[in-house]
């Protein structure tokens, strides 16, 4: 019998390293601080793995050879302290499934905005090309389930910044790093560089022969690139120049160049629209090609994409009035992108828990696109003295029954009624899905 695991959290996460840790052979313990959702429970004890739930129990966590921390434990929970003033090794999830993937082939998606989309592009590129893929992380199952119960040659993961705090050997063969914008401080002492540091760390292990995709105009990786580069083959992405190596658009063009690989696609081509998503396709265009992906998937995968669910997604026309739900932009400047593409006045919906938002980035976009903003969180306080004189009209919501209805009130014929929060959303909701799905059904019950 190999050595003991416990697993610190049983989400989707922590359920997916126990699988794979009872799959190799190790004696497992899963230890969540919180009550476990019933599912959880039932997989786990289906499987004979020991759990406890509601608390930490020191006796049974300090005996194990190395424990496996899900991202949503922070480092400074009492419990890990104690872990690691007991020398005991600490690890990602994504840590420990990369351990045992085998040869099979990695793309890692990194950033604060844009990671889920360009996940998916890069997914359906490679679905498209008939490559036998899967899409892990944080979207879909967790790296170490799917490595469990149904491995791949190729994965595809999204990754967060929590998630490579922990890791020790970690080396995707492709990476990519959209962009860098203050977010989740409070994890990471109120320090943006500590963010910077961890979102970095998704190229920490790589070496010559793997790719590391980055956005040249994003400023705040052009800062730190030379910091933290390393002799990994380092590719940008542009709208503001040429680019000899990687991917660039000028004059509605996309051109991508990998190696003596090159494809050039219009921009009107694209199925996803908006300055976001044109990042996004160059980052799936080329960390696509980067794994060997030949030109006519690409342009098929990215001239038939749908938009995801809860990122500037469609919900209806009403009374000549369009409803977008971005619940998934729980930052400020995922919202920035958001209402950089709108084309047609807005009512914007903002609000939640604020997770130390600057809104001085969207107040240009503001002025010139929004003419009345809807407030759905418990204390707005904050969003008010930000644009109070700045719109016609700010009012408030605790729901979001009562937030569709007040700006259904608000908007006139032809507007857009944009759901972006740029702020989390545990105040009113269970997550951004929850708030999503009871947007969409305010929307439908107009």
């Amino acid at each position: 019998m190999k050595d003991k695991i416990v697993i610190l959290g049983a989400g989707e996460s922590g359920v997916g390293a126990a699988i794979l840790a009872v799959h190799q052979g190790f004696t497992v313990f899963v230890s969540d601080g919180s009550l476990i959702v019933n599912g959880r429970k039932e997989e786990l004890s289906s499987r004979g793995i020991s759990f406890e739930e509601g608390g930490n129990t020191e006796n049974l966590i300090l005996d194990a050879s190395i424990v496996i921390k899900s991202p949503g434990v922070p480092e400074t929970a009492p419990i890990v302290q104690e872990i690691k003033a007991h020398g005991i090794p600490v690890i990602s999830e994504i840590e420990f499934a990369y351990r045992y993937k085998g040869d099979s082939k990695v793309v890692a998606i990194t950033g604060t905005n844009g990671k889920t989309t360009t996940t998916t592009m890069t997914f359906k590129i490679l679905e498209e090309a008939g490559y036998d893929v899967a899409m892990v992380g944080n979207i879909g199952f967790s790296f170490a389930r799917q490595v469990a119960e149904n491995p791949k040659k190729y994965y595809v993961a999204e990754i967060s910044s929590f998630q490579l705090d922990d890791i020790t050997s970690f080396r995707p063969d492709v990476s990519v790093l959209t962009n860098i914008t203050e977010d989740h401080l409070d994890r990471y002492d109120h320090k943006f560089e500590n963010y910077i540091a961890a979102k970095f760390n998704i190229i920490k292990y790589q070496t010559a022969e793997d790719v590391f995709i980055y956005n040249d105009d994003d400023e705040v990786t052009k800062q730190y690139l030379t910091h933290f580069i390393n002799q990994v083959k380092a590719l940008p992405i542009s709208m503001r120049k040429k680019i000899p190596q990687g991917a660039f658009i000028s004059d509605h063009e996309m051109h991508i160049k990998f190696k003596d690989e090159q494809i050039n696609m219009s921009v009107d081509d694209f199925a996803l629209k908006g300055k976001h998503n044109a990042y996004n396709s160059m980052a799936a265009s080329l960390s696509s090609m980067a794994v060997g992906v030949k030109k006519p998937s690409i342009r098929t995968a990215l001239s038939t994409m749908e938009s995801l669910e809860h990122r500037m997604q469609f919900v209806a026309t009403i009374g000549g009035i369009d409803f977008i739900n971005d619940s998934k932009a729980t930052n400020v400047n995922s919202t920035w992108y958001s209402l950089e593409s709108m084309e047609k006045p807005v009512v914007l919906i903002l609000g939640g828990v604020d997770k130390g938002n600057d809104y001085r980035i969207l107040y240009d976009l503001v002025k010139e696109k929004v003419h009345a903003i809807v407030c759905m969180g418990i204390d707005n306080a904050k969003i008010h003295r930000n644009f109070e004189g700045m719109v016609n009209t700010i009012e408030d919501a605790t729901s979001a029954e009562d937030a569709v209805k007040v700006t259904f009130r608000l908007a006139n014929k032809g507007d857009v009624v944009l759901l972006s929060p740029a702020c989390a959303s545990f105040d009113l909701f269970k997550n951004y899905e929850d708030r999503g799905h009871q947007f969409i059904n305010a929307v439908k019950n107009l």
